[in-house]
């Protein structure tokens, strides 16, 4: 079993996850995010990334902190002053949530935040459940995720799709 809330498995990883473990250290993301539980998510780690594939950062955020947050992403240069930042505050799943996308050399990053536990968040508990289908379908089910992937389906309406869940989102939480 990996342990994904550290980055130690990214460095015997394929070849995209050992890039993301390179600019990922070089930039020091996660030492800038140390304090709000960073966690890498999404479909880099469980390796059904696809070209364009974003690194997914997960943290907890209390909001009253909001600024210290946006604070310390700004002054510690992580983020290359030519680089464009977006930032916007989505409503997910009822709770507030902060997003944070620029891209570093090759790779999009997208800084998610909500007021919850990273280990408790549906990035993480997705990537968990995926990560639990793909060892128990072998690669064949994992190919299949990757092409639908190719032809735009996002991960989650992939994984509904071919194990026929009504709503993947929600059905995808039971795993």
């Amino acid at each position: 079993m990996i342990d994904f809330t550290t980055l130690d498995y990214l460095r015997a990883g394929n070849e995209r996850q050992k890039r993301a473990y390179e600019i990922l250290k070089k930039y020091k993301i996660f030492e800038v995010l140390d304090y709000y539980s960073p966690i890498l998510a999404g479909t880099i780690p469980i390796e059904i990334d696809i070209d364009g594939s974003d690194l997914d950062i997960i943290c907890e955020l209390d909001f009253r902190f909001e600024e210290d947050f946006l604070d310390d992403i700004s002054f510690s240069k992580m983020i290359p002053l030519e680089a464009e930042v977006k930032v916007d505050y989505p409503v997910v799943n009822d709770e507030k949530s902060i997003t944070i996308n620029f891209t570093l050399e090759d790779f999009p990053i997208e800084i998610f935040a909500q007021n919850k536990p990273t280990t408790q968040q549906n990035a993480y508990l997705h990537m968990m459940a995926e990560y639990k289908i793909l060892k128990e379908k072998g690669e064949e089910f994992k190919q299949k995720i990757v092409d639908l992937k190719k032809k735009g389906i996002k991960t989650e309406p992939a994984f509904g799709m071919l194990l026929n869940l009504e709503n993947p989102y929600e059905d995808l939480l039971k795993f």
